[in-house]
């Protein structure tokens, strides 16, 4: 939206480059009315009526974008970038193809490292600490090696290559100048300050939509969230935050996917593993004093409250130790006696509380607030990041692109899709969303190819200059499709297990039942 405000602003002679950010805070001004306007309206209600089909295919759409800036990105590593000057050595044909080539390798090698980080808990190799210190940090990790290596001694190598991220330091001699736009603002002419509103409008629309579907996301009701979500409350903060950006020379920013997301399930990941260290230190104790099945489950129980922060107001959590209890029950009965004493050969800790956990989430501000200050701080690293490879950054944006991707049911469809007939039962073989036993495989290839050709026009709107930006209209659009227009060709039942409101999971099945599942499923 900026490019496009630019490009309108820079040949206007009473408006100019040099009155654009003023013009600009314009822009956040009403953006910021806007929002307020529509966070005390309630306008955030809607939100509720988007269910998975929207959400999910919002979600890959973002990955979509990701990947195209990437490989956009590594493209335009090959070619002369614009007001460069193209005789410098650097720009010359042989060494063009050499920054491209080596662009490559940094870009895939930070994908495939960042990647393998991600899933370091479960190596053989190290101990836990550090397995959960690389899986926790091994992205900005990875950022700071592979950053280091394009630094290598290369010969004669030209200054320019691999080419790195450009930004004036905020110190240097005229970027003061982008801090104080405040002073410009009332020298914009009254009409430009009317015709605001028009784009303002555009960054509330995409502003509501984005930031309203990237909060519903990181709550979803499988994360079990104790805290209530406040979607009206978090938009008012939103126009806080819009107009202040404005006021100071900066873009606005609001909440995004995968980033929300990731970081609910990140914050999922490290409460699993605090309450589970807990809990297996707690059944140990107990085993080690000869405790009964009964006196482990309510020991652990008690812990499990002590590690609970009480709330004022809260949502009443789904699971708890539910699932918990019951598999003590269960084992109880199997073994014949809940008072029996019982050790690891017959309670194995580490399994059942691994499997039977629940997710929940650490719920802190903690994080929130340390990133904030952390992107601040960027403002004075800037020489620093100006050493990274523009090629490792499009290299992270494939890796966000990618790293969205487990946990969208659409996209485990359309894998599905693309699965040879007679090795579909597999995935019932592994924990696998409830629709691929309830649905029949035709009615999810229908639903998942409507989904999909949606998507594609999504992505297409986006490719058009400035409408691109109104994208998230055709996505709202779905509210109404999936109220009354779907419901028209796919039974209720049906429709309702593949845009579940909450994703649910079966548990895998044995070779045999699995093969007689979906076979049978396939019939309908």
């Amino acid at each position: 939206m900026y490019t496009f405000m630019f490009k309108f602003a820079k040949d206007r002679p009473d408006l100019g480059s040099k009155l654009f950010l003023a013009w600009t805070g314009w822009v956040c001004v009403w953006t910021a009315i806007l929002l307020f306007l529509l966070a005390v309206l309630g306008a955030c209600s809607i939100i509720n009526r988007f269910t998975r089909i929207a959400g999910e295919l919002f979600g890959l759409l973002i990955a979509m974008l990701f990947m195209q800036e990437a490989i956009k990105g590594l493209v335009e590593e090959f070619r002369i970038p614009e007001r460069e000057n193209p005789n410098s050595i650097e720009f010359q044909p042989s060494w063009r193809f050499s920054n491209g080539m080596f662009a490559l390798v940094l870009s895939f090698a930070l994908l495939l490292t960042t990647l393998r980080s991600r899933k370091a808990r479960s190596w053989r190799y190290g101990s836990g600490s550090l397995r959960g210190f690389i899986a926790d940090y091994g992205v900005p990790l990875m950022v700071v090696v592979w950053t280091a290596i394009s630094y290598l001694p290369a010969g004669s190598v030209p200054k320019g290559i691999p080419r790195r991220l450009f930004s004036r330091n905020p110190w240097s001699p005229g970027a003061y100048e982008n801090w104080t736009v405040i002073k410009d603002m009332l020298n914009v002419p009254v009409l430009y300050i009317i015709g605001a509103f028009i784009p303002a409008t555009m960054i509330a629309v995409l502003y509501y939509f984005d930031h309203s579907v990237a909060s519903q996301l990181a709550q979803q009701k499988e994360f079990n969230l104790r805290k209530p979500p406040y979607f009206h409350y978090d938009l008012l903060l939103l126009g806080f935050m819009v107009i202040l950006c404005g006021l100071i020379g900066i873009p606005p920013s609001n909440g995004v996917i995968p980033q929300s997301p990731m970081h609910t399930k990140s914050l999922a990941t490290l409460k699993h593993q605090l309450l589970r260290n807990r809990l297996v230190a707690t059944a140990r104790k107990c085993m080690r004093n000869n405790a009964s099945l009964g006196q482990v489950y309510g020991s652990m129980q008690e812990a499990y409250q002590q590690m609970q922060s009480p709330l004022i107001y809260q949502e009443p959590s789904a699971r708890g130790l539910k699932e918990l209890k019951d598999s003590t029950i269960q084992m109880a009965s199997s073994t014949g006696n809940i008072n029996a004493p019982v050790d690891e050969s017959t309670f194995d800790v580490e399994k059942e509380i691994d499997d039977l956990l629940p997710v929940e989430v650490k719920e802190q501000r903690l994080s929130n607030l340390l990133q904030a200050m952390m992107v601040g701080g960027c403002v004075a690293a800037m020489p620093f990041l100006k050493k990274i490879p523009t090629s490792v950054l499009w290299g992270y944006f494939a890796f966000m692109a990618i790293e969205s991707l487990p946990g969208n049911q659409f996209w485990e469809r359309i894998l599905l899709l693309f699965t040879a007939p007679s090795r579909r039962y597999r995935v019932l073989e592994e924990y696998h969303a409830t629709f691929v036993e309830t649905v029949p495989f035709k009615t999810i290839a229908i639903f998942t190819i409507f989904q999909t050709a949606y998507l594609l026009v999504c992505f297409g709107i986006t490719r058009v200059p400035i409408a691109g930006v109104l994208f998230p209209l055709m996505i709202m659009l779905l509210v109404p499709v999936r109220q009354y227009i779907l419901p028209k060709f796919f039974k209720a039942a049906h429709l309702q297990d593949l845009d579940a409101a909450e994703y649910e999971e079966a548990p895998a099945l044995s070779f045999n039942l699995a093969t007689v599942s979906f076979c049978s499923s396939s019939l309908y």
